[in-house]
């Protein structure tokens, strides 16, 4: 290259030379003209590319902010636990009981009274049914009250009898077993369950089951106060309800005893005034004796009762006086089942007859201990 005629020629390449050849760049930037080829400029979206990283990412960080959608499983959770709402499966069998309750209600009278029938028992409770003379109905009363009890509740029951002769009890039920009260007195040291007591006893339809008494008149042995206290005693043990049938003319001792041992007490009587005088004498001797709290206690059961022109034939004074003497008086209408003698059940019975037998079950079972 030639050299320059003078050194003004020379080109400038001083700092302010370059600074203002740097602002003229711009108008040089139509060289910029390789761009015009569009074939040879598509490597120059790579030099584009790195500026779409940077719009793309506050774009996707936003997005991750809608999963907070994840509430809505929330919702069907709530709804599960109210599916189990399976007490519709306890409502069934409720169901089943109102049933039974409206049928026992309606025989017994009030609604309620089922309920009283069906309350729990704390401990063993003993009843005793005492008459003054023969007929009055004690075998009967116990034979219907023990059936109730027994059909109505989850509860075992059982009757002895505690005649001091052959007494009627086991002829009135079907005989499953030969035994009587004096051979189970004989067999008590060696009974330890309910089988080895079962053994010994007849069971009605109706569940109740029954310790008779028709010993031998050759046998020299004799239900006396001990033994009367002995078999109570050991049914107590094995049965939570346990139904005395006591004969007429009873030893003292062994009236004693009965009437020790029980924890309530059934009158039964027959209508007309020697059935109302005997169960008024019945109160007497209960509180010579020193029962007057277990007297007035007491529920007293007139059996056979006739109706006269829809009215029981009942001296009204003589029942008004019973009244006061004891918790409740039963009339039990006269029925020809009853009248027959045989087996009772209480579901064969005409329907007043049953209802009165329900009422004097529901009575005895409200007088349950409570504690």
């Amino acid at each position: 290259m030639d050299a320059p005629e003078h050194w003004t020629d020379a080109p400038d390449y001083s700092p302010g030379h370059w600074r203002a050849r740097r602002n003229e760049a711009p108008p040089e930037a139509p060289p910029e003209a390789p761009s015009e080829p569009d074939p040879g400029a598509e490597p120059e979206p790579a030099a584009k590319a790195p500026e779409q990283p940077v719009a793309p990412a506050p774009a996707v960080p936003i997005e991750p902010a809608a999963p907070a959608v994840p509430i809505e499983p929330v919702a069907p959770a709530a709804p599960a636990p109210v599916v189990p709402v399976e007490p519709a499966a306890e409502t069934r069998p409720m169901r089943r009981a109102s049933r039974s309750l409206f049928r026992i209600g309606r025989r017994g009278g009030a609604g309620h009274a089922a309920e009283a029938l069906r309350a729990p028992l704390l401990r063993s409770h003993r009843i005793a049914v005492i008459g003054l003379n023969g007929g009055a109905g004690k075998t009967t009363t116990t034979l219907a009250l023990g059936a109730v009890l027994a059909r109505e509740r989850a509860d075992r029951v059982v009757a002895v009898d505690a005649s001091p002769d052959s007494g009627a009890l086991g002829r009135r039920v079907r005989r499953q077993s030969g035994a009587t009260v004096l051979d189970l007195v004989a067999a008590l040291p060696r009974l330890r369950t309910y089988m080895d007591v079962r053994a010994f006893t007849s069971q009605t339809p109706s569940g109740l089951e029954v310790v008779a008494h028709d010993p031998d008149p050759a046998d020299p042995r004799a239900l006396g106060a001990q033994e009367y206290r002995q078999v109570v005693e050991a049914l107590a043990g094995q049965y939570p309800l346990v139904i005395t049938d006591s004969g007429t003319g009873m030893p003292h001792d062994v009236l004693c005893a009965v009437l020790d041992l029980s924890d309530q007490l059934v009158v039964a009587a027959t209508p007309g005034e020697d059935g109302m005088s005997g169960a008024g004498l019945v109160f007497d001797r209960l509180a010579a004796l020193g029962h007057e709290e277990k007297a007035r206690e007491a529920v007293t059961v007139i059996s056979g009762v006739r109706s006269s022109s829809g009215r029981p034939a009942l001296v009204d004074e003589a029942v008004a006086r019973l009244r006061q003497r004891c918790r409740a008086v039963v009339t039990v209408p006269y029925d020809p089942r009853l009248a027959r003698g045989g087996e009772v059940d209480p579901e064969t019975l005409r329907g007043r007859t049953r209802d009165a037998y329900h009422d004097l079950a529901t009575l005895v079972v409200r007088n349950f201990p409570h504690d």
